[in-house]
């Protein structure tokens, strides 16, 4: 079952992402990039960005990845909540949907600086994906 959680680490936070498929971890991961912010489902899809990352290492894509998308939430202040990913060869392309940031609706809570490569894994374990990292903020 697709899902995503915060795990603890000193002053950042921890997310993972879970999927039966290494692109329902990675998008299960940005779910709970956005919930570092504020409640996924305070976030409507309003607005549609395109997402490309290219590396051949599956950790390093997901790192570019999340780093991605903290640059666009944070350069154009969006929010996300849908994603859509797909992996091929080392390529990530992905439609991300949200909204601008509304600091009533909202109630943003942290800004995340980015992803860091502490506790960074793209795993499959027992038929599941798991992807995870440290952000700081």
């Amino acid at each position: 079952m697709p899902s995503w959680e915060h795990f603890s680490h000193d002053a950042d936070v921890g997310i993972r992402g879970i999927g039966n498929t290494v692109e329902q971890a990675f998008e299960m991961a940005a779910i709970a990039l956005t919930a570092v912010v504020t409640i996924p489902e305070k976030v409507s899809s309003s607005i549609t960005f395109h997402i490309h990352c290219e590396d051949s290492d599956m950790e390093l894509l997901f790192y570019d990845w999340l780093n991605a998308l903290i640059y666009e939430m944070d350069t154009k202040k969006i929010l996300f909540n849908k994603y859509k990913v797909h992996i091929s060869n080392g390529v990530l392309d992905a439609e991300c949907s949200g909204e601008r940031v509304n600091s009533v609706s909202h109630d943003p809570a942290v800004d995340i600086k980015g992803a860091t490569m502490t506790e960074l894994k793209v795993i499959h374990v027992k038929d599941q994906w798991i992807a995870q990292c440290i952000v700081d903020v």
